[in-house]
């Protein structure tokens, strides 16, 4: 029998209902939710050890989200029949839930944590990424973990000016805002998403419509939690070590030494070297069993070098390297520094550095998307890449982390409003950035150089897109908003906030808050001061380049785009592909054909002009085959030998048949003894067959007829012509082994209407 689980619906509004359970599935993780919305279903679990590891003194907490292929009722794509490593998409919801999990749990708690949030039944209807973050959530209020929820998430999409939380697949079609928002009952924790050029004060609406529905989703997780008996009562645990005696001896010799190296400008570099004298020196003065705990130590160290620093800002609204809050360190880009790439750039602001290089493709090289609840292609990629010495650090080379995943899809969400559609830019676009240099907003300058390196490339951008990583200090009484932020004040600081977009409004967004009470006021402030701190980094960045360049590079390649009728299709791909095969073997270009609204569409590339021009009227000629003129001559290739002629190509995708009695005037036994396959040969259409529809062609009309060849009348219907008065040609040699035989006894021969003596005009032969 079934168990009777523990339920709690939320009434979303629009006829949207959540409906969470417990107590049914998975009871042996620490805390397990069912969360459905329509017929999209999440399972999620939660699990900790109780004890941490030896030497942890952070929270190794795991959060994955994974989509069942069966939740869809499809099989995974590719050769191995079952899922395997997490998706993109997969990763970046990952990253949601994480970000907003994460700050909640006790800075003292580092038991290992696992949070695992699976799909497992998928509408098609209603996303799930939108319900993901409050499973999790559920998963946590009903476990005796220590979390200091509840907290929740929900997409927030406008469409023809009205807002819609959680939008349906179909609902944020047309949309020009999609964000995805996680918060507390009191605060915002996270928002990320992308925008069609929008104004700060549309996002800010947005972000409050939201928050009211997470403070709803929040009350019904207590309310939830509330009837769970395990939920009530949280486990002890002891994670730390912590003997504040020690911690005040540090903060007595650190603090004012930190204070007095944060008043003065250093470099990165220089900046981390004192910093860490500072610390030697203290660890000096303290005796040899106050030095056991290292972890103990660093925490100490860290929490008294961060209060300096921020101490430093807000009393004297002055930062590690000398600058003001609002002002961005010196920039400088390039462009066309990689001669063998379609585009490139460089753009450097301060210690952070990126190199963009775009590649230009044809659709054959668009990505193809499998997922569960997702199948089709994507034209612009964006891939970004972070080694280890660009931090100055030495690591193994591995694969692209969820770090480099999220900053490379913020980067894409920020420039992909101003890549021209299909219509203008026939081209699949690929940026690949590599950061040579870090020092804060790797990711913002992944935008800046992107949309150098586009324009160098030629693509019709519509607008250029910058980028800024704006950061906030606060003591609870003042704040001090910081643009630009170096990687020590994200680390320092209170809030990390990334904007991008054009002179005309918002692209795309990621903010993180660590602390709580962020007045929506201050947010008005940070996205003012961010406005005009990328406004001044799109002026230098136009310095180098103003505007797409007027067309790409010689060594590019070129696309054509034509439409042929749907029927014809077939014709130009050809059996097997044979056609299209052959006229890219001929010419040189790439072509690829798909069905579009009814009609084909056609995508013709090369490097070379004459490649494309060649190609496009092999493709014209087959698609809108013009008509062959009988009585005219024309010159073919020899396509096809048989016994009883050749098949010759009057015009591209235009066959006829060349009987071997069409061939000379002499007669032929073997077509092979006169043409072979590829030859080039002049002829005449002559006809046309009335059953086939094939076109007949002559050679020999073409060629001097043999001296003494008369031309007979055609027979009558029904009449059976006398062959016995035909004129020989003395030329030809008898056989004189062979019996002679009375002219009207010969037997007739399939066509040819040859004898012994010659060859006879008369009625065309047939093609059969």
């Amino acid at each position: 029998m079934r168990p009777k689980g523990i339920t709690k619906t939320i009434d979303m509004g629009d006829g949207k209902v959540i409906t969470l359970e417990t107590g049914v599935l998975a009871k042996q993780a620490d805390g397990a939710v069912m969360a459905r919305l329509g017929d999209t279903m999440l399972l999620a679990t939660v699990v900790a050890t109780k004890e941490a590891r030896e030497g942890i003194d952070f929270l190794p907490l795991q959060v994955e989200y994974r989509e069942k292929f069966s939740a869809a009722g499809r099989f995974p794509g590719g050769f191995f029949k079952r899922e395997a490593r997490p998706s993109d998409h997969e990763v970046l919801v990952s990253r949601l839930i994480d970000r907003a999990l994460r700050p909640l749990f006790p800075d003292d708690f580092h038991g290992d944590t696992q949070v695992v949030v699976s799909l497992m039944s998928a509408d098609k209807k209603n996303q799930a990424d939108g319900i993901a973050c409050l499973a999790a959530a559920a998963a946590l209020a009903v476990s005796d973990i220590p979390f200091g929820g509840p907290v929740s998430e929900v997409r927030v999409g406008r469409v023809n000016g009205r807002f819609i939380i959680n939008p349906t697949v179909e609902e944020l079609e047309g949309n020009d805002l999609d964000l995805i928002v996680a918060g507390t009952k009191a605060d915002i924790l996270m928002v990320e998403g992308e925008m069609k050029e929008v104004q700060e004060a549309d996002m800010i609406e947005a972000i409050k419509l939201a928050h009211s529905m997470i403070q709803k989703q929040c009350i019904a997780l207590e309310e939830f939690a509330a009837q769970v008996a395990k939920s009530k009562v949280k486990r002890t645990y002891s994670h730390e070590n912590n003997i504040e005696a020690i911690g005040q001896k540090i903060h007595d010799f650190c603090y004012q030494k930190y204070y007095d190296l944060a008043m003065n400008p250093t470099s990165k570099e220089e900046r981390n070297e004192k910093f860490a004298a500072i610390k030697e020196a203290c660890l000096a003065t303290l005796a040899d069993e106050e030095k056991t705990d290292k972890a103990m130590l660093a925490r100490y160290f860290k929490k008294t070098q961060k209060k300096a620093v921020r101490n430093v800002c807000l009393d004297h609204g002055k930062r590690l390297d000398g600058r003001k809050t609002t002002d961005i360190r010196p920039i400088w880009s390039e462009v066309d520094v990689l001669p063998g790439t379609h585009g490139s750039a460089v753009f450097t602001r301060g210690e952070t550095q990126a190199i963009n290089m775009v590649t230009l493709g044809s659709s054959m090289d668009e990505q193809t998307i499998d997922l569960a609840t997702r199948k089709g292609s994507e034209r612009f990629m964006l891939h970004y890449n972070f080694p280890s010495f660009s931090t100055g650090e030495v690591k193994p080379i591995r694969g692209p982390g969820r770090r480099e995943v999220g900053h490379g899809n913020l980067a894409l969400r920020a420039l992909k409003p101003v890549i021209p559609g299909i219509e203008t830019n026939p081209y699949t676009i690929r940026l690949n950035c590599d950061i040579l240099e870090s020092n804060g907003s790797s990711s913002m300058a992944t935008v800046c150089s992107g949309t150098l390196a586009l324009m160098d490339a030629g693509v019709k951008i519509s607008a250029p897109v910058s980028g800024i990583a704006m950061g906030m200090i606060s003591d609870g009484k003042r704040h001090a908003i910081l643009s630009d932020i170096l990687g020590d004040e994200d680390f320092l600081g209170d809030m990390d906030f990334k904007v991008t977009g054009t002179a005309k409004g918002i692209t795309a967004t990621q903010m993180d808050m660590k602390v709580d009470g962020l007045p929506y006021e201050v947010l008005a402030q940070a996205l003012e001061q961010a406005r005009q701190g990328r406004l001044h980094i799109l002026s230098e960045m136009l310095k180098t380049l103003d505007a797409p360049r007027a067309d790409y590079k010689e060594h590019a390649p070129r696309i054509i785009t034509i439409t042929i009728p749907k029927e014809s299709i077939g014709a130009v791909i050809g059996p097997g592909g044979r056609v299209i095969q052959e006229i890219q073997a001929e010419t040189g270009a790439h072509i690829s054909i798909d069905e579009v609204d009814g009609m084909g569409h056609v995508e013709i590339m090369s490097e070379n002009k004459a490649s494309i021009d060649a190609a496009l009227a092999r493709v014209n000629a087959i698609a809108n085959p013009p008509q062959a003129e009988v009585g005219a001559n024309y010159k073919g290739k020899v396509k096809t030998i048989m016994p009883y002629g050749a098949f010759v190509e009057v015009m591209p995708g235009v066959d006829g048949l060349l009987h071997v009695s069409e061939l000379e005037w002499r007669r032929i036994d073997r077509v092979e003894d006169v043409l072979k396959e590829g030859d080039v040969i002049e002829f005449q259409v002559v006809g046309k067959d009335p059953r086939s529809g094939k076109l007949k062609l002559s050679r020999r009309v073409l060629l001097p007829k043999p001296e003494g060849w008369v031309d007979r009348e055609p027979a009558m219907a029904g009449e059976r012509r006398d062959r016995g008065d035909r004129p020989r040609r003395d030329d030809r040699p008898r056989r004189d082994d062979r019996p002679r035989r009375e002219h009207g006894d010969r037997p007739h021969h399939g066509g040819h209407g040859q004898h012994d003596g010659g060859q006879q005009s008369g009625p065309e032969p047939s093609n059969n």
